[in-house]
């Protein structure tokens, strides 16, 4: 019999959970280790933060869904691995300390024979002064209950419009180093909606902002897409959108700090400047969780298991060099530690080995550019995959045999204003491969047959049924096996 622990139950942990339930015999034993009691569809955030979804449409209980299955569930954040286990134990471990509610600040170490880090991000809001809903003066949609309130604080705005009071609201990215601009553009249009359908439009000011050196980057170096026939690049097409919806838009930006009311940012240039605001959703910078790691003399060997940024290191080639240098094959394959055979890492969990954007830098050293996105699709194929090569290992084969390089998959990305099925819109874009290979692809990096945009009600439709098909999915229904991840 053999014990894979799973850090994590985000969308790359869950999929590994639920596709070992079905690659593995009962003999086997699966162990699932969330902070979060709770599974949310985060992609579905959004529209719980302008009020059009509510929280129980978009999250689940973990625990009532793997008492159905062999998973063993345990509220708990990991706080360390000893992957040669230590003097007192012979046999690979984790640390917990256990957030339930029952068994609160409770610690227990859990052996494992495999284990797989899906931890996902720290929400790392205090790399900006002032930014965030906790301790800060702007909203989130990176969790369902920051959502609520984002749109608690949005409802008071329109009110506010309602009564004669003009308002000016900033959406975008709050820190020179953000990921997840998507999360973010889709929510500006989302805000932009509701605001027409209050009636109120005409009284608000919407600001876009963010560290991309121009529109239409998302962390992906840009893109080129296809459109009714023709070829347009990533910028024409977000452009276009923001136009025609009279947002204002500010690139190239790196929020240094937020006070109420006033978002003071520097931009490339070196030049300084601030921004009045009067309601704010403005995305994270991402680091690692903070895991800690051990070996068998207790000495600690965390920086040899996970880079500066706390996620954790792969079978990607992190040798620094140029960007006129980077490769489609500097990134991971089979997403396994070089150390140990026995441990993975997916999602937002990985250390990616560069950027995909161009690096950028202020004329004071400030770095400029969006880190590179690994959440949604590229984050279910991951951990498809490793649950796969975990099945075979377990069968005898020696290395990982399923791999999900980002620089041969593709991703949709479909941003969705309005949550009825009737009314509402949305930009359709699809990109192959997520990373570009310029050697592949020589023109574009990457294959414009398979990399297109389009805007319309088809879109809204297929983003509103992906919706209810993926919670369908991550309940373990009757039949789950069949949707596609």
């Amino acid at each position: 019999m053999a014990r894979i622990v799973i850090l994590g139950a985000g969308v790359a942990g869950h999929t590994a959970a639920r596709h070992l339930t079905r690659l593995l015999d009962k003999k086997h034993e699966i162990i699932v280790i969330s902070p979060n009691a709770k599974w949310n569809w985060i992609p579905s955030n959004i529209w719980v933060g302008v009020g059009q979804m509510t929280e129980d449409q978009v999250t689940f209980d973990l625990a009532e869904v793997y008492k159905k299955t062999q998973v063993k569930f345990r509220q708990a954040r990991a706080l360390s691995i000893n992957p040669e286990g230590n003097t007192k134990s012979p046999s690979s471990f984790v640390s917990i300390e256990y957030t339930h509610p029952d068994k609160i600040g409770t610690k227990e170490e859990i052996s494992y024979d495999y284990l797989i880090n899906a931890t996902g991000p720290k929400l790392n809001f205090g790399a900006t002064e002032g930014l965030g809903p906790e301790h800060g003066h702007t909203v989130s949609v990176c969790t369902s209950s920051h959502a609520l309130e984002a749109n608690h604080k949005l409802q008071q705005i329109i009110v506010a419009m309602k009564n004669g009071e003009r308002k000016t609201i900033v959406i975008g990215t709050g820190h020179g180093m953000c990921t997840c601009q998507g999360a973010a553009f889709e929510y500006i249009y989302n805000v932009d909606h509701v605001l027409r359908e209050a009636g109120v439009r005409n009284m608000a000011r919407i600001v876009w902002l963010s560290n991309e050196f121009e529109l239409g980057d998302f962390g992906m170096g840009g893109v080129h897409i296809k459109r009714g026939g023709y070829i347009t690049n990533g910028k024409t097409f977000a452009e276009s959108l923001m136009v025609e919806r009279s947002i204002e838009w500010i690139t190239r930006a790196h929020v240094k700090k937020v006070e109420a009311g006033k978002i003071h940012y520097e931009i490339l240039d070196g030049s300084f400047h601030e921004l009045e605001f009067d309601f704010s959703m403005l995305i994270p910078p991402f680091a690692g969780v903070g895991l800690k790691a051990y070996n068998k003399a207790d000495e600690d060997i965390t920086s040899q298991l996970f880079a500066p940024n706390g996620f954790m290191k792969v079978d990607a080639d992190y040798t620094p060099r140029p960007y006129s240098e980077w490769s489609a094959q500097d990134w991971p394959r089979t997403y396994q530690t070089p150390a140990y055979r026995n441990i993975f890492a997916v999602g937002i969990a990985f250390a990616t080995p560069h950027l995909i954007s161009k690096p950028m830098q202020s004329a004071n050293g400030t770095p400029i550019n969006p880190t590179a996105p690994r959440t949604g699709m590229p984050s279910a194929a991951m951990a498809m995959a490793v649950a796969k090569s975990i099945s075979d290992m377990l069968n005898g084969a020696e290395k990982p045999t399923h791999t999900a390089s980002m620089a041969e998959m593709g991703a949709a990305c479909v941003a969705s204003t309005g949550a009825s099925f009737f009314k509402g819109t949305a930009a359709t874009m699809t990109v192959y491969p997520v990373v570009p290979d310029f050697d592949k692809y020589p023109e574009y990096g990457r294959d414009i047959d398979l990399t297109f945009g389009e805007i319309g009600l088809a879109g809204h439709w297929m983003k509103y049924l992906l919706h209810q098909a993926f919670i369908y999915q991550a309940k373990m229904k009757p039949g789950w096996t069949i949707i596609p991840d």
